[in-house]
């Protein structure tokens, strides 16, 4: 299985230390998992104009095929202005309207105080779905009293990156199971 995570923004740091928290409980689960961590701020991405996204070349071009070959997804995403960056959702922009059809995606979020919980509800999981991912449900909501000198500090915040990792490996799975049995049933 291909697990792509992103870092979803150019700026701070809670959201990739989140992120790489959960790639570390992650590999200790599933140590052969083929994987990828992508922090946005090492990449150099073109804005959206519309085009395919095989015809960018670069960082740009980089970014989408990882994301297109992937079989989970896991989204990491600070909070500003109550709203995701528009460095994840140009993301989301430079690829086509079912990019993550038969892809599991997780969430992860950062945000400064709880009143940006539902961020994800109402921005991210919209995007997700419509572009057809499979979402885990539970989300893990980290806030700014969760981290101290750039580790997170908040052990339910652990626990809840181990049990993410885990439903979304179930959950994509499951997900090839019904593919399978659905492919089964045709004759060529």
């Amino acid at each position: 299985m291909k697990v792509v995570g992103i870092a979803g923004s150019i700026v701070g740091s809670k959201t990739k230390t989140a992120m790489s928290l959960l790639w570390e409980e992650m590999l200790k689960a599933y140590p052969d998992t083929d994987h990828e961590l992508l922090d946005l701020a090492d990449y150099e991405l073109q804005f959206s104009d519309g085009r395919n996204y095989l015809e960018y070349t670069g960082d740009t071009a980089y970014v989408t095929q990882k994301l297109m070959e992937a079989d989970i997804l896991f989204i990491g995403t600070p909070i500003f202005q109550a709203s995701i960056p528009g460095t994840l959702k140009n993301v989301f922009d430079l690829l086509p309207t079912q990019a993550f059809r038969d892809k599991v995606a997780g969430i992860v979020v950062t945000a400064g105080s709880a009143k940006h919980y539902l961020v994800a509800e109402q921005q991210l999981k919209p995007i997700l779905s419509y572009m057809k991912a499979h979402i885990v449900a539970s989300y893990v909501f980290a806030e700014e009293k969760d981290f101290l000198n750039g580790k997170v500090i908040n052990d339910d915040v652990h626990l809840r990156l181990q049990r993410l990792a885990e439903d979304a490996f179930d959950l994509a799975e499951a997900q090839a199971g019904v593919r399978e049995k659905k492919e089964a049933e045709y004759d060529f």
